[in-house]
């Protein structure tokens, strides 16, 4: 599976860092037991969840992962209020890193980014 980041979802990431210092070897946990076992192995852990109304095609879709353990954020297991989004296209196994947050600071993923990522990649 080929991984890559937008340049916001790099900011985010850095500015997240700062705060949880685990977050760069969580995000590695997060790949390998959310994203790859859901796109590589079809294994539904119930930690991803597909986003829904903002142009999804069969090669092109975007998700989230709602279950992300972070180890800072002690007692709190998968339901830490990380969340992490991405888009993923079918035909390259890409995973194209947009966007992670901390739910405490904000309720929603970006919509305006997703589009801004669809207007410039297409649909696909």
């Amino acid at each position: 599976m080929n991984y890559e980041e937008t340049e916001e979802f790099s900011r985010d990431f850095k500015k997240l860092r700062r705060k949880f210092r685990s977050l760069e070897g969580d995000l590695q946990v997060a790949k390998r037991n959310a994203i790859e076992l859901f796109h590589e192995h079809n294994i539904d852990n119930r930690s991803i969840l597909e986003i829904a109304g903002v142009g999804n095609s069969e090669k092109l879709k975007f998700y989230k992962v709602n279950k992300f353990a972070c180890s800072d954020l002690k007692g709190k297991g998968n339901n830490s209020g990380i969340r992490l989004v991405y888009a993923y296209i079918s035909e390259t196994i890409t995973v194209i890193l947009l966007e992670i947050y901390f739910k405490g600071d904000r309720e929603n993923e970006n919509r305006q980014r997703i589009k801004n990522f669809l207007s410039v990649h297409g649909p696909a």
